[in-house]
């Protein structure tokens, strides 16, 4: 009889197992914070600024630069001043912001350039042993195909970081990293490699 009741709970719990699944997998992760302690926005416009110091105007904001050819498409780069705003626009089309979630970043500004806002991640570049984080990506249609435009936010410390590990792609492997900053000729360019991340944080433009 005890041997029936056990057969007849494992059963039940085989059952119930995708649905505690499901339900675990649907709860939202946390949101991402602005500096004034307000969720982050899809489609709204914010400066990213390095984490220090977080509460007065920001000593440096990220912006876009001519490449290292010195031409398009543009780079993304850490600027002293003239930074410029951009939007979040989630995978999942979440009103709000939320880390570890993929999404594209697209700065809201017009260009010389022919090549969009939308960040992507250049090739492997072995004289730099990383990957400058540059523009020219497509908006939305995840897959294989746009592999190179999804990056996260993630905690760091007290504040967060930008990450590229895409998942909008299953059967793909991507190599991934954290977004850091690195010195080339005088102009502070986005990467991703084995440096020490970028602390950043997020102010309403």
């Amino acid at each position: 009889m005890m041997a029936t009741y056990y057969n007849q709970f494992l059963y039940s719990l085989l059952l119930l197992l995708p649905l505690l699944i499901t339900f675990t997998n649907a709860q939202p992760t946390e949101a991402v914070l602005d500096v004034e302690g307000q969720p982050v926005r899809a489609g709204v416009k914010y400066f990213i600024s390095n984490a220090f110091p977080a509460r007065s105007p920001p000593a440096s904001t990220l912006g876009l630069a001519p490449n290292r050819n010195n031409a398009c498409p543009f780079d993304v780069v850490l600027k002293q001043i003239n930074g410029l705003p951009l939007t979040f626009s989630p995978v999942n089309k979440d009103a709000i912001v939320r880390v570890g979630i993929d999404l594209n970043i697209k700065f809201s500004a017009a260009t010389t350039c022919a090549q969009s806002t939308v960040w992507q991640l250049g090739g492997y570049d072995a004289s730099l042993m990383k990957s400058v984080v540059t523009t020219g990506g497509v908006e939305g249609n995840p897959g294989r195909e746009t592999l190179s435009n999804w990056f996260k936010i993630e905690k760091f410390e007290d504040r967060y970081k930008l990450v590229f590990c895409p998942g909008v792609c299953n059967t793909c492997k991507p190599a991934c990293g954290e977004v850091s900053v690195f010195l080339d000729g005088g102009v502070r360019r986005l990467a991703v490699g084995r440096e020490q991340p970028l602390k950043v944080y997020f102010r309403k433009a």
